[in-house]
């Protein structure tokens, strides 16, 4: 008679009951299986259903209305080059698409409440490759699905779906065909209103800069001086979107480098607020590291060590304006920007 070498140990006999033991509680649950249907009014009644489709489709036509006011907004309200002109532009583009987009989100959620069928289905998991007969009843069960939505004996509701996402991709195709013929002169980056001798002005009320106006610390959102003659121009706000600057104080003594010597005036240091990744304002100025955040893309600039990249995607410092003052104190540029301002892109010298 031979005895086992295997040792005995009573934690396997425990779990073991304890699985006998939780196999026999599971038993005592009976399957609650799928709760009894609760017909809908519209399942009921066909008057509510004819309601239901009605709104669907109303809510279609809305959607096509939206698109085709969204062309007609393109077309006719162009930006004029002023503030109100853009504001009224980017407005009704906003209000069409949006309802545009929520006609066809309000029409496809109402559908499947009211008119698609609510009825809960049991699937028997099965092995993952796919037989011939699995795919029949596959096929069989897209027909199903099609026949409980109710699209083909409701030819309006059809209709007013098909045209509704038929017309809806006019809202991007057309705004970028139009453009085919636009202005792509990247070169224009290179240059911006900044000139030798032009006053800076607080941005937006057009206040000079006085150079005694700011302490340590300080930050300013900066653009170029214009006469009301300039500002009244169609020019005025594209020029103006490139020429804008910030401008900080600091102590002399943090100031690492420059991008050339001399470009700050006794720790006033003045950087587009352009993102030299996608084009961001940049505008969040940590006093304490000297560092100025991109809220886009958390692109990290160190404005103390020449505006030079510390974290993010972007790939090379911001410009800086070379300031000083004039006779009056007033601050003033002694030239443009050294380099493009903006995004990098493929004709960019440096």
């Amino acid at each position: 008679m031979s005895e086992s070498n295997t040792p005995h140990n009573p934690s396997n006999e425990v779990e073991r009951a304890h699985d006998a033991g939780a196999l026999a509680q599971a038993d005592r649950f009976a399957d609650p299986g799928v709760p009894a249907h609760q017909p809908r009014l519209t399942d009921t009644d066909p008057r509510a259903a004819k309601r239901a489709e009605r709104t669907v489709v109303i809510l279609f036509t809305l959607s096509a209305l939206g698109t085709i006011g969204s062309l007609v907004a393109y077309f006719a309200v162009r930006p004029d080059g002023t503030t109100q002109g853009v504001r009224l532009s980017t407005l009704m583009l906003g209000v069409t698409l949006a309802v545009s987009l929520l006609g066809i989100g309000f029409a496809a959620i109402h559908w499947a409440k009211s008119l698609m069928s609510n009825r809960e289905y049991i699937d028997e998991r099965h092995t993952t490759a796919t037989s011939p007969e699995a795919r029949e009843v596959a096929v069989i069960a897209l027909q199903q699905g099609v026949e409980d939505s109710g699209i083909a004996r409701r030819g309006v509701l059809k209709g007013a779906m098909v045209g509704a996402l038929a017309l809806f991709p006019l809202t991007i195709a057309v705004p970028l065909i139009s453009s085919v013929g636009d202005d792509w002169n990247v070169s224009k980056f290179r240059h911006t209103l900044w000139q030798k001798g032009r006053r800076l002005a607080y941005d937006p009320d057009g206040r000079l800069v006085k150079a005694t106006d700011l302490t340590v610390g300080s930050v300013a959102h900066v653009q170029p001086d214009a006469t009301e003659e300039e500002r009244r121009t169609g020019e005025w706000i594209t020029e103006k979107a490139k020429s804008v600057v910030l401008l900080v104080r600091l102590n002399p003594e943090d100031i690492k480098s420059e991008h050339r010597p001399g470009a700050s005036y006794e720790g006033i240091v003045a950087y587009s607020k352009i993102c030299t990744h996608v084009g961001c304002p940049v505008a969040l100025y940590e006093q304490q590291t000297h560092h100025l955040l991109c809220p886009c893309h958390q692109s990290t600039f160190d404005i103390a060590d020449g505006a030079k990249v510390v974290f993010g995607p972007a790939k090379r410092p911001l410009p800086q304006l070379p300031i000083t003052v004039d006779d009056e104190g007033y601050l003033v540029a002694e030239d443009d920007f050294s380099e493009p301002i903006g995004p990098s892109f493929w004709e960019r010298l440096k």
